[in-house]
Parts: structure tokens; sequence; C-alpha cells
């Protein structure tokens, strides 16, 4: 009887249980809209009994599943609580099902965790649970993270052994992930072996030849898309910017509004790259019209405002762009950033480090890429003192390690305050060797100040780590030069002559603002300006403007000649008059001296 009476009591407590479970439920998908929300759940669930590890029951599949559709591929502060949550209410179901195996594989995936996602799909398939349609893309994901060519290719045997190629959405991912991976040719062959494709399909196999540098086989397959979509163009747009076609980017982007789709975030921040990298600050003003239009006066995404910002500071408005910034409503870490590179390119170091602490102040942790703006603002205005400050706390205060080029824009910093003995100091004690950038930077302290010694041993280092690098010989016939030292001028320029495979300097380039936009003009000879006739300002575009600089500088010279012509003949009005009133005073006192000695 106390047996039968202890398994009635057993059955009704689980009866109770299941039922709370199922109410939990129903307030799970109605009522629960963010992860705190799950977080109050499960403590409910727990202060109820429904979360014993004996205890088998619905709610926690469908906690795992709803807590993991709350989470975003974004890195924040607390992703290794959410992992560890996922990973805890995984632990209490005693048979997880392919169902769960997806939720927890999903969680890790777009929490940048993709060792332990793979982790689990090799588990998954240990246990005997077979993986379905689901399964496939989370571990592509996974493994486009890694960006391991080999699994990628394991992971398209088990998908075509086991039947998933059919499935549209496991393509996308395979081709997506082989991408990432660097096996474009792989990817175009299960494109083409699709036998079922849809606009996302294209999309991925645009962004994989872009993200491949081959611009022009995604412009082909752009080409053949029956129906295109904002990614459609969005994927293409990127591209051209990415690789500096900047002119084709824009048109691109006209030909979009023109066929009446309506541009993704996306298209909308490459298109403001390509004002940025032309100078064509009017294009740039024209799409923040398109966007003031599309979402209001005020910039709520961050990602908008961070191209705004990025696209204003470059193009020479910094009031422009601080105005966007301070409108943002959310702000990120690339957005502090942009505002903070801008502030630098401008030379406002008082500005710059005020934001700075505004952004420490904001709860945003600074990465690298905030120091490396902040050093180069201070170099740019020679805060020496607060940049070895804020350089040696990266590590031990904020966390952030110190990469070539945060030492590089110091020993930029020091050689242009010429502490030339600091900077080599820095060099010679970093836990890495010296790149062009660092040593260069001190070549460029030891021209400005003419340490010749040092900028010899900088000049060697140099054509030790890039012997085709021309910058350096440049640099040393200029410090040769102020010395007076011919002979050594005529050896340095002789070794940049002789290595005829050394790689092209980039040429050195302004922008002007004309009627139809920006115009770069090119430090190149009238031949070589040819390859950038096409996209830029031509040649004979060029001399056109010059010949009329000319011509007003002809009208003003003449002018000029005019009024000293005028101004010497006064002059020598002058000089007559007092030479005559000279003589005249000379005569009168001759003549009464005379008369004086006829009185006598």
């Amino acid at each position: 009887m106390v047996t039968l009476h202890h398994h009635r009591h057993n059955c009704n407590r689980r009866l109770i249980i299941c039922r709370q479970s199922w109410r939990l439920i129903a307030i799970l998908r109605l009522k629960c809209k963010s992860v705190a929300h799950i977080h109050q759940l499960k403590a409910q669930a727990v202060t109820r009994g429904c979360l014993c590890p004996h205890n088998e029951t619905p709610l926690l599949p469908q906690l795992l599943h709803s807590f993991t559709s709350f989470l975003r591929p974004l890195s924040t502060p607390t992703v290794s609580a959410h992992l560890h949550f996922a990973t805890a209410i995984f632990d209490l179901i005693r048979k997880p099902s392919s169902f769960c195996y997806n939720a927890v594989i999903r969680s890790h995936t777009l929490l940048s965790s993709p060792h332990t996602a793979i982790t689990f799909f090799i588990e998954m398939q240990r246990s005997g649970v077979p993986p379905d349609s689901h399964t496939f893309p989370f571990v592509l994901k996974a493994c486009a993270l890694f960006g391991s060519i080999f699994l990628s290719r394991g992971l398209h045997c088990q998908a075509l052994r086991l039947g998933f190629l059919v499935d549209v959405y496991v393509v996308n991912n395979l081709v997506h992930t082989y991408s990432l991976s660097g096996g474009v040719e792989d990817a175009c062959k299960v494109f083409d072996g699709s036998c079922r494709r849809d606009v996302v399909s294209y999309n991925v196999m645009i962004d994989g030849f872009v993200k491949a540098c081959e611009i022009v086989k995604g412009r082909e397959v752009f080409d053949k898309m029956s129906v295109r979509d904002s990614f459609s163009w969005g994927a293409l747009i990127a591209g051209y910017a990415r690789t500096g076609n900047c002119r084709e980017a824009i048109s691109l982007f006209d030909e979009m509004l023109v066929s009446d789709v309506q541009p993704c975030n996306k298209s909308l921040v490459s298109v403001l790259s390509a004002c940025s990298q032309l100078g064509d600050l009017e294009k740039g003003k024209a799409v923040h019209d398109h966007i003031r239009q599309t979402n209001g006066a005020s910039i709520g995404d961050a990602y908008l405002a961070t191209g705004l910002v990025d696209m204003y500071a470059k193009c020479g408005s910094i009031e422009t762009a601080m105005e966007i910034f301070q409108t943002c409503c959310e702000k990120n870490i690339f957005t502090w950033n942009a505002m903070l590179f801008g502030l630098a390119i401008h030379g406002d170091g008082k500005l710059l480090l005020d934001h700075f602490s505004r952004m420490l102040d904001s709860g945003t942790p600074p990465d690298g890429v905030t120091f490396l703006g902040v050093l180069v603002g201070c170099s740019h205005t020679g805060l020496v003192d607060v940049a070895r400050i804020l350089f040696g706390e990266m590590e031990s205060v904020y966390g952030v390690p110190r990469e070539l080029k945060h030492y590089g824009c110091m020993a930029d910093l020091f050689g242009r305050a010429g502490l030339i003995r600091e900077a080599v100091e820095m060099i010679e004690t970093m836990p890495m060797k010296g790149d062009v950038f660092v040593w260069g930077g001190l070549l460029g302290g030891c021209r400005t100040h003419g340490n010749l010694k040092l900028a010899e041993k900088a000049a060697r280092r140099i054509a030790e780590i890039e012997p085709k690098d021309g910058g350096a010989s440049s640099v040393m016939a200029s410090v040769y030069a102020d010395r007076e030292r011919w002979d050594d001028l005529v050896k340095v320029r002789r070794i940049g002559a002789a290595n005829k495979n050394a790689a092209a300097a980039a040429p050195g380039w302004s922008v002007i603002q004309t009627q139809g936009g920006g115009c770069k003009f090119f430090a190149w000879k009238e031949e070589s300006n040819a390859k950038w006739e096409s996209s830029e300002l031509s040649w004979e575009e060029g001399r056109k403007l010059l010949y009329q600089l000319r011509d007003e500088n002809m009208s003003v010279r003449h002018e000029v000649s005019e009024l000293r012509a005028a101004l010497q003949s006064e002059i020598q009005e002058r000089r007559n008059c007092i030479m005559l009133i000279t003589i005249i005073i000379v005569f009168v006192v001759v003549a009464m001296a005379m008369m004086i000695c006829v009185l006598k």
C-alpha cells in the first residue's frame, strides 16, 4: 500500500509539473520578447521544480530554442554568460533530439564559438541522433568562421551522402562557407551543380566572388539574374567600393535607384565609402538626402551613422560629421572609431581626447582600432606625453594588446617630435620584429631632424624587410641632398633605378570639386595618366583647366604690369620735380652769394 501510494504521489507530482511546464511554455511563446525574459522564466521554472534533472519536461527544449532565437551574431560583453546558459540548459536534457542539438549549435555559432558548435555536431553523430536539414546550415556557418577548406569539404561529403543537397538553404550555406574558406572554385561547382537556385543563391555567389576580389565574375553572375533584390545590388556595389572601382559603385547605385529598388544599408554604406574614397562630397550629400527621405532626419541605425561620419570626415566636412554623430541614437564601437579617426586626420587633438573620454564614460570598451586613431591624432598634434601614457595603459588598463601598427604610430610620433633616441629604444625593445611602417616612422623623423646615422640604419632595415620598397630610397635621397652628399645621392638613385622589378609606388593625388563632381589629379606623367582617363579627370581636361588658370594668371600679370608701370612713372615724375627744385635752390643760393660779394 505504501509503495502504491508513493507511486501515485509521484504520478500526481509529474502531472502537476507537466501542467506547469505547458503553462510556462504558453507564457514563453506569448510574452517572452528578450533574453532577460528567458532568464526570468527559467527562474520561475526552477522554483516550481520544472527543471530538475530527473524530470523530463517539454519546457527544456522550448526554453533552449526560444533563448537561441533572441541571440544576435554580435559580440557583446555577456557572450560567455549566454554560452554558459545555453550549455547548462542543454545538459539538463537527458535525451536531446536533433531539435535540441540544432538549438545549441546555433547559439554557439551566433556567438562566435565555432569550435564548440562543431564539437556538439560530432557529439550528435556519436549519440546516434540523425542531423536534419536545419543542422547543416548552422554547422556550415560555424565552419565558415573557422575558414577551413578541408572541414568544408568534409561537411559537403556528409550533406551529399545524407541527401541534403536538394535543400536550397543547405546549398546556399555551403556556397557561402566555401567562399569564406578560400574555395571559390568549389563554391562555383556547388552553385553550377545545384538544380534549385533562388535569389539568395545568386547573392551568395556574387558575395563570394567579391570577397575573392574577382569582381568581373561577380558582375557576370549579377547580369545573369532575372530577378534582383536589394542585397544583389548591395553585394556588387560593396565589391566595387572595396576594390577601388568607386565610379562603378556610384553608377551602379544610381542604376539601382532608377530600377525602383530600395537600397539596403549595405548598399548605402558602400556607396558612402566610394564617395569618401573619391572625395566626392556632393554625391555623398545626395546619398545622405536619400537616407533622410527614407529614415527621417535622425539616424537611428549605427551602421548608417558610421558610414556617414566616415564619409563627411574624409571629405573635409568634420562639422557635419560631428552633427551626425551627436544625433545618432545608437553608437557602437565602429561609430566611435569613425569619429575618432575623423578628428585625428583633421588634427583636432583636444576634441579627439574629449571624445575618447566620452566613449569610455558611455561604457563602450576601446579596441585596437580605437587606440590607433587616438595615437594618430596625438602624432599629428604633437601630444607626446598623452600618447605615451595611453600607449602604456593599452594592455595594463584596457586589456588591448599592442600591435605593430601601434608601435608604428609611436615611432612616427617620436620622430615628428625629435625624440629619435626614444623611438630607437622602443623599436629595439619591441616584443615583435619591426615592419616597414615602424622603421618608416623612424626614417621620417630622422629626415626631418637631420639624423643621418640613424636614417641610414632605418633605411637598411627597410631594405631587409621589403627589398622592392622604393620609399626608403626616395627619403634617403632627400637626406643626402640636405647634407650635400652628392655621391651618396647618386648611389641611392642608381640602386633605385637598377631595381626594375620594384613595386610601383602609389601616385600622389589631390581632389577638387567641379560642377560634375569630384575630380582627382595624379602626380604622374602624361602617358601614365591615360590609365585613369575613364574614371578620373583625363589629362586633356586637366590641361584645359591649366590653360584657363594660365590665361587668368596672364590677365592678372598684365594688370600688375600696368600698375607697376604707372607707379614707376609717378616715381620718375617725383624724382624730376625734386631735381628741379634742388637746381632752383642751388641757383638761388649761388645768386645770393654773388650779390653779397658785389655789395661788399
